[in-house]
């Protein structure tokens, strides 16, 4: 049986200055994380994604309803600590939460934070440096970095905190394709061998692909919750909610509604490669 690291229950969310207290922006929203779980998060802007992530390690507590991390109530100060070094956050601009003129330093400002003793600190950095690949630019100004460069850089200093769970809000949406990749490898590889739990939140749909659970939220709720196959064979339901799918899996879909037998669950060009090809072959066959 899997266990469980965040769990919403009956969740609503609603923000001081609006307006129009009718309108939360979640609306009793359940939701439950395993550990280890890749869970990519998709919506629009103002579907409610941002606010789920900052609800998960107590930046902002619910209105009404219940989260709970590892099974501490946000809504108890006591346990604020408890939670942020249990579910780290990586927010979109990596300059927002780089705050020392020297990776490394940056990188041990969250366990000097917690009290970690010189000597695990110097062990952690290094860790969590090599792990992203990273060790090498130790001794560098974090302001002379690529973007992708300073998001691992950030990442990093999540990672040195030993956290279970790492929550990234759209960080690779100011990045260009090659700091895109950087992060996505490394954060998938994180989650491979080090089984850190992921909650990923991004406008681009080839990162979705490499989840394993995708949640796609509008107007505060969730409207699908599956493996990729599953939500991005809803191609209508998304398109109707503004968002994109996959080239590949758009491409299919179109192909399909002029007739050609082709399956409704492909993500990526090889497997449209190979539906084609299937495809033809059928055709070809007397």
């Amino acid at each position: 049986m899997n266990e469980h690291i965040i769990n919403f229950e009956n969740v609503n969310f609603t923000y001081d200055s609006q307006e129009d207290c009718n309108s939360p922006v979640l609306r009793n929203l359940s939701l439950s994380i395993d550990k280890g779980e890749f869970v990519a998060v998709l919506g629009h802007n103002g579907s409610g994604k941002s606010t789920l992530a900052k609800l998960t390690n107590a930046i902002l507590i619910p209105s009404s309803g219940t989260v709970t991390v590892n099974g501490l109530d946000t809504k108890n100060d006591d346990n604020t600590n408890a939670i942020r070094q249990t579910v780290g956050m990586v927010f979109q601009n990596p300059d927002n939460q780089i705050v020392a003129t020297i990776v490394e330093d940056d990188v041990a400002f969250g366990p000097e934070n917690l009290g970690v003793p010189p000597a695990q600190i110097r062990q952690r950095v290094d860790e969590a440096l090599a792990a992203v690949g990273m060790y090498e630019y130790r001794d560098r100004e974090p302001h002379k970095l690529s973007g992708g460069q300073k998001q691992r850089v950030a990442i990093a200093g999540i990672l040195a905190m030993q956290t279970d769970c790492m929550v990234l809000d759209e960080p690779t949406a100011m990045l260009d394709p090659r700091g895109r990749a950087e992060v996505l490898n490394t954060v998938l590889e994180l989650n491979r061998e080090k089984d850190i739990t992921v909650i990923y939140i991004t406008h681009f749909m080839d990162e979705a692909v490499e989840a394993n659970r995708v949640l796609v939220m509008d107007n505060g709720e969730i409207v699908l919750d599956g493996t990729p196959k599953e939500v991005f064979s809803q191609v209508e339901l998304l398109q109707s909610i503004g968002l994109d799918v996959p080239q590949a899996s758009e491409l299919c879909y179109l192909m399909k509604k002029e007739g050609l037998p082709l399956p409704n669950d492909v993500l990526n060009a090889q497997e449209c490669i190979d539906a084609l090809v299937a495809a033809l072959e059928e055709y070809r066959c007397p």
